[in-house]
Parts: structure tokens; sequence; C-alpha cells
């Protein structure tokens, strides 16, 4: 049943795919202001809130581990947090190639950029601790903790345009403040939302199976050693 489920989510999300990037470079035409580059943002938004929302959701998980001592919450929430580390950081180099042709620069420490890259450290900091801590409770409790710790940082990079002066643009999308964007190309960022949190799912599913069988490994060593 998890193998057609990941099949299914796998499909469904390659077709988004196709779909978005055919309208966005044959379809959509150039931005008035940006030209061609402005179309980064089809892959820059969807790669920011889906790796949130996967921040958002171990967060959760981990919270079910601290209140019922269940590993198997912990192993879902370190699952979750990897692969919306690799979205965060779709997020994170798209902006940087966007800023490189709009500003002139690579990075600049604007304050949406900087509380970004925070987060992201904070998130790859919690891989490494899970690498680092070979006692499985031990891990899941520092791992909790981590993961309400960068889930505060969350609200702060999306509060950050509005708290500070800062060089990064407002909202476009009409969820927030009746967006900017023109009739027509504001669809295609909700459309390839979907394939993004349909490809997350898929890959969590699979990082799932692996959590599992390493886990397993663990215990099958730990008990060689105790022999």
């Amino acid at each position: 049943m998890r193998n057609k489920a990941i099949v299914l989510l796998a499909l469904i999300s390659a077709t988004l795919l196709i779909y978005v990037l055919a309208r966005v470079f044959f379809v959509l035409p150039d931005e008035l202001n940006q030209g061609a580059i402005y179309r980064i943002i089809y892959f820059h938004v969807p790669g920011a809130i889906t790796g949130f929302t996967g921040f958002v959701t171990a967060m959760i998980a981990a919270g079910f581990y601290l209140a019922t001592g269940d590993l198997k919450y912990d192993r879902f929430s370190a699952a979750v947090t990897e692969v919306s580390l690799a979205f965060a950081s779709i997020n994170l180099v798209t902006g940087m190639v966007w800023a490189r042709i709009i500003w002139g620069v690579w990075w600049a420490w604007d304050m949406r950029l900087t509380t970004m890259l925070i987060c992201w450290l904070i998130y790859a900091g919690y891989l490494m601790l899970r690498r680092a801590v070979e006692e499985p409770t031990k891990r899941a409790k520092l791992s909790a903790v981590f993961s309400f710790f960068g889930c505060i940082d969350i609200g702060i990079v999306w509060k950050s345009i509005e708290w500070w002066n800062t060089q990064h643009p407002q909202p476009v999308l009409s969820i927030r403040d009746g967006g900017g964007m023109a009739p027509g190309m504001e669809a295609p960022i909700y459309i390839n939302l979907v394939a993004l949190l349909c490809l997350s799912a898929c890959m969590i599913m699979v990082r799932m199976r692996q959590e599992a069988m390493s886990n397993e490994i663990d215990s099958l060593r730990r008990t060689a050693h105790t022999i």
C-alpha cells in the first residue's frame, strides 16, 4: 500500500511540475521590471512554503514524542526535517541567484536572507546532532528542542520584511495584503506548491522506511554489544 502511495504521489508531482514548467517558460511573458529572471519565483516561494510546512509538522511530531515517549514520532520528525531542509535549500539558493541578477551581488545581509540562513543552519545542526548522538532517547529529546527552536526562527523569517527595513520586496501573492502579480501569473505558484508538497510526502515515506531500517540496525548493534 505504501509503495502504491509513493508511486501515485510521484506521478502527481511529475505531472504538475511538467505543466508548470511548460506554462512558465512557454506561455507566461517576461515581467516588466525584472525580465525573465522573475520566473525563479515559481520555485523560490513554493520551496519556502514546503520547507516551512515540513518544519512545523516535524515540531508537532516532536511534541507528540515528548508527550508520549514513543520513538516513532521522533523518527517521523527526523524524516520530515531532513526532507524539508532540502526544500529550504532550494529557497535559499534560488534567492541568492535572484539577488545576483536584481541586486548585483550573490548575498546581501538583508534581514529576510539572514534569518533564512539562520533557519537553515539550525536545521543543518539538527541533522548533525542526530549523527553525533547514538542513544535514541537522548537523541530524540535533543532533536525535539532543536525542532522547537527552529520553528521560532521560522516566525521571524516570515515577519522579517514587516519588522525591519529590508531590501527584500514585500509579498506579491494575493493571500497577503492583496498581492501584486498580474492575472494568470500567480496560479502556477500554487500548482507548483502542490507538486512540491506531493514530492515532499513521497520523499518522507521513502526516508521513513530508511529510518526504520536504521533503527533496527542500531538495535541489533546494541544487542550485540551487550552479549
